[in-house]
């Protein structure tokens, strides 16, 4: 069975409901963080003024090539996610949780310094660059870096409630 609703059914390793939650809900993150991206990607405005003051000063941001590869990559994390607990991410052995861990190590750490670095800005004792600007630094401090805090959460919490049963 390539798909099951029903994660570990036939499977000689059962995952519990706390694995079967962990890593769809890490798999929703991922997929809902992917949106933006898309939508970014085909020439949509609406948001990127909460990544920047000016998206057009930033190449990356500004080439739509890049915005969509991003995209593609949150997809393939919440794919990575699923691969967890479904009976097709089997066949990876263990490569779906080291690189579970691995990604909720960085996205833990990426979010993380990022709430510290625009919490800096916004109480003044770090200078915000032009090109951020004070809304988009709320917005980064408020939504975006602890939106990349949360995945990273429970990409690690995923790895640690998929751990093979021995």
């Amino acid at each position: 069975m390539p798909f099951s609703i029903t994660p570990g059914v036939g499977s000689s390793d059962l995952r519990t409901g706390r694995a079967v939650w962990s890593a769809y809900t890490a798999c929703a993150w991922a997929f809902v963080f992917a949106v933006p991206s898309f939508y970014w990607a085909v020439g949509g405005t609406v948001g990127m003024q909460t990544i920047a003051r000016d998206p057009d000063a930033i190449p990356l941001i500004d080439d739509p090539f890049v915005v969509f590869a991003t995209g593609v990559l949150k997809v393939l994390g919440g794919l990575l996610a699923l691969a967890l607990v479904q009976p097709w991410g089997r066949r990876f052995r263990r490569w779906p949780r080291r690189l579970a861990w691995a990604a909720g190590g960085f996205l833990t750490l990426y979010g993380a310094a990022l709430l510290v670095q625009h919490g800096l800005m916004l109480t003044g004792a770090v200078a915000t660059p032009d090109v951020l600007g004070a809304t988009a630094a709320r917005w980064h401090f408020w939504l975006w870096d602890p939106w990349w805090l949360v995945g990273g959460i429970l990409f690690g919490l995923a790895a640690w409630c998929c751990r093979r049963e021995s």
